[in-house]
């Protein structure tokens, strides 16, 4: 990791929000198993379209859900 890494932080702000996993897999149009995977961070590929969904659906910008950490 000598380039540090993105840190997701799709929970945090889930949490900050008051929204539950099953309202913002509706307003997301996400399935449960991929909100899971973006809320424990274990994505490898990250989707555009769903980031932007996930934006508008917390009612944040990119900048809420992701981070640049380096070493």
């Amino acid at each position: 990791m000598k380039y540090g890494y993105i840190k997701v932080k799709v929970e945090e702000m889930r949490i900050k929000k008051g929204i539950s996993k099953n309202k913002l897999c509706h307003a997301a149009e996400l399935e449960r198993k991929q909100l899971n995977a973006y809320c424990r961070g274990e994505i490898v590929r990250i989707d555009l379209n769903v980031l932007a969904r996930l934006c508008a659906a917390l009612e944040c910008s990119i900048n809420d859900l992701l981070e640049y950490v380096s070493k």
